[in-house]
């Protein structure tokens, strides 16, 4: 039996241990992370239907974010990485695709930013040369900083999508001219911020039709604050972000005239936080756009929207600042969906190691609980570390995947190695996942050290493709091959279909940011929202895919308008995308490549 003493001994020295781990002295990833893995599946040993065939080279992507690691600053700058964003700049229905060029540093520690690359789809129809880089004919190359992530949404309404760069130093906008170029105007349009910034994300957060404005800061970092930190064997690692103070994130609100104010303390955002992942989404179903910001290390942050912009800061109550043994987690990626086909949004977050990746499920009225174990995600283990992730029914049979981008962030890991297997994690039904473990030579059974991810459409087929950047290694255009057959041993005379969805705003924003959509077909309904942010310093394609499994029959589809009446659409064409106008027009384009020969 322990006598108090005894027990007061080993309580203070478990929370001790507790501390170490929540504030963010980050222990390594394990070899298996990094090993290759067998074509079955974990739980059941029969193989995949996934396939997957990383095809950038063909198309002509040549993007590389570098960090300037090689010149052993050890300095916590060199972890973030970057993004990648997906958008149709020229709205030609093609997805284009954009990266932040990340930096370097003088053997004076000046930092310098390095060229993003942009590049665009021209849509042939072939796999070959595709995508042509264009960032300095279109004006977009350029950064005076040490850049990180995008954003892109049509902030002017206008109807051309215009772009957001994130980075060390400031930020860069781009808007979109409609003639194939842009126009950096950051400083006639107050966007002034020059702290660190991570992720942002646009979205309507006053109701008033025009884009505003979240960005996301990281740490207090800088060569004259850049301490020593050794790793196992006393070697000089990068410094984990306990070490620095937190900076307070900012929002800017719109003017309605394409130029912005600092509205931080008018919105009501809580000071400190070191952002890493920005979501604006409806998260209590009230018509207005609420936030929630993954943090590094300390508790996350959920803004409750009260409908004029105005927020209150209520993630600890409801659910969704930390995991289920109530410590803060290294957040960084996070993403929205209804896994469990219940009508209400989940949210999802990757963390570091020996952290569960978070799946808080919607119970309702904006509360959440931490089912990650019933899930099934636990059983992935807990040695990634997670950056970029995105949901989407990447097989399409009318549920939502996840996919995540991995990679350390440090110099040593005590054990194994910086780069780390992606994860694919299936949807078997009502949010009950599964890791899916794709063959030998495959993009996902190959370790990176991986960063931003972006879903969309990239070749107009009906599915979704997965786009990764890397740091200092060529960033992947994964193409989805997976057959359209229903997951079962009865062969079928007809395979899964797909419905898409464009929303053009009129009297919301013309991006819809936080329109809803719920399709309703023989199987239950299906509810997506286009979201502003989500992932990690990444911008997804906004349109909206939605998966019909074979032998379902699509009956329509409500669209929820942030502001006006519901419209309700009787007459969905499948295998098609439908745009439609806020009250007004509804058109539909075939899938270019639907009879390309994909199984």
């Amino acid at each position: 039996m322990i006598d108090s003493a005894t027990a007061r001994f080993f309580a203070f020295w478990l929370a001790v241990l507790a501390c170490f781990y929540c504030c963010g002295c980050r222990p390594s990833a394990l070899p298996s992370t990094t090993q290759p893995l067998a074509s079955t599946d974990s739980k059941s040993g029969q193989p995949t239907h996934f396939q997957f065939r990383d095809a950038a080279t063909e198309l002509g992507v040549t993007a590389i974010y570098r960090n300037g690691r090689e010149l052993e600053n050890y300095a916590i700058l060199e972890s973030l990485g970057g993004g990648v964003g997906l958008f149709d700049y020229d709205l030609d229905g093609w997805i284009d695709a954009f990266f932040p060029g990340g930096g370097t540093f003088t053997s004076s520690k000046t930092i310098e930013g390095r060229k993003s690359t942009f590049f665009r789809n021209h849509g042939s129809g072939h796999l070959k040369s595709v995508f042509v880089e264009i960032g300095a004919l279109a004006g977009v190359a350029e950064a005076p900083f040490y850049s990180h992530g995008c954003a892109a949404a049509d902030f002017d309404n206008d109807g051309f999508p215009d772009l957001l760069l994130t980075g060390y130093g400031g930020l860069q906008l781009f808007k979109n001219q409609g003639d194939g170029t842009f126009l950096e105007l950051h400083a006639t349009a107050g966007l002034l911020d020059n702290a660190w910034s991570s992720s942002a994300g646009w979205g309507d957060l006053n109701g008033d039709g025009s884009l505003d404005l979240y960005v996301a800061h990281y740490v207090n970092w800088s060569f004259e604050h850049n301490p020593v930190c050794n790793a196992d064997g006393g070697r000089r690692d990068v410094c984990p972000p306990r070490a620095f103070d937190g900076l307070t994130d900012i929002i800017y609100y719109s003017n309605a005239d394409g130029t912005f104010r600092d509205a931080t303390r008018e919105a009501g955002l809580k000071p400190g936080g070191k952002g890493l992942g920005v979501l604006m989404a409806d998260v209590d179903l009230d018509r207005d756009l609420d936030i929630y910001v993954a943090n590094d290390t300390t508790e996350n942050f959920l803004y409750l929207n009260n409908g004029s912009g105005r927020f209150e800061e209520s993630a600890l109550q409801n659910g969704v600042a930390v995991d289920q043994e109530g410590m803060p987690n290294g957040s960084m990626g996070v993403s929205i969906a209804d896994f469990d086909g219940d009508g209400l949004p989940d949210i999802w977050v990757t963390n570091f190691e020996k952290e569960t990746f978070a799946l808080y499920r919607n119970e309702g009225h904006g509360q959440f609980i931490h089912a990650s174990r019933e899930s099934g995600v636990t059983a992935i283990g807990s040695l990634f570390v997670g950056f970029g992730t995105a949901a989407g029914d990447l097989d399409l049979d009318g549920d939502e995947d996840i996919v995540v981008a991995n990679g350390h962030v440090v110099y040593f890991p005590s054990q194994g190695t910086d780069r780390q297997l992606p994860i694919l994690l299936e949807n078997l039904t009502k949010g009950q996942f599964r890791r899916a473990l794709l063959p030998p030579d495959t993009y996902f059974s190959t370790p990176h050290l991986a960063r931003g991810l972006a879903l969309g459409d990239i070749d107009n087929d009906g599915d979704l493709d997965i786009v990764v950047s890397h740091t200092n290694e060529p960033a992947a255009v994964v193409l989805n091959e997976t057959p359209r057959h229903e997951k079962s041993s009865r062969p079928q005379v007809d395979g899964n279909h797909w419905v898409g969805l464009k929303l053009i705003g009129t009297q919301c924003n013309r991006s819809a940011i936080g329109a809803r959509v719920v399709l309703h077909t023989t199987r239950g309904d299906q509810s997506r929202q286009v979201s502003g942010g989500g992932s990690y310093l990444s911008q997804g394609d906004i349109r909206m895919v939605f998966g019909i499994p074979a032998g379902a029959t699509v009956t329509g589809a409500t669209v929820v308008w942030p502001t006006g009446p519901d419209q309700v659409i009787n007459d969905l064409q499948v295998d098609h995308m439908t745009v439609v106008v806020e009250q007004g027009l509804i058109a539909t384009q075939a899938a270019v490549a639907a009879d390309s020969g994909k199984p």
